[in-house]
């Protein structure tokens, strides 16, 4: 994960489970405050980091955990980053694949990229949960 202006700020690993996928985030030197997590659609992090596109939502559905037609499969739970920048959590996401014949893989035509945003979701505003700009992003790229 790296931000803005190029500084890596953590690192994400992600693991196939037979449930879905397990993500490990570690954040250091990072800005305290409750962030907006998700995985976007698209693998590209070019500064701001619009180049990744949308939330990750192969079966159209809206976004938020607490929307009745929701959530994107891209959404997460807000991290919680303490007052010395660091954290370390993880966070199982069902509703995506790294098996590449699925149709919910991350690894898909475009592949997918994890951001972190400058305020928390709101997990109902669509499609974005107002979490505000990008300020971290890293490509998920195969291990």
């Amino acid at each position: 994960m790296k931000d803005a202006s190029g500084k890596e700020v953590g690192k994400v690993d992600l693991t196939e489970t037979p449930h879905g996928v397990l993500i490990k985030l570690s954040l250091k030197g990072f800005p305290a405050g409750e962030r907006a997590f998700h995985i976007h659609a698209v693998g590209k992090c070019e500064p701001p980091f619009n180049s990744a596109g949308g939330h990750f939502n192969p079966t159209g559905r809206k976004h938020g955990m607490a929307a009745a037609e929701g959530a994107h499969a891209g959404d997460m739970p807000n991290l919680f980053v303490p007052a010395n920048g660091e954290l370390i959590v993880e966070v199982a996401n069902p509703a995506i694949t790294l098996v590449e014949s699925k149709p919910n893989s991350v690894f898909d035509s475009d592949g997918s990229a994890i951001i972190i945003h400058a305020g928390p979701d709101d997990y109902k505003a669509d499609p974005t949960g107002n979490a505000g700009d990008r300020v971290a992003c890293g490509l998920i790229a195969k291990k």
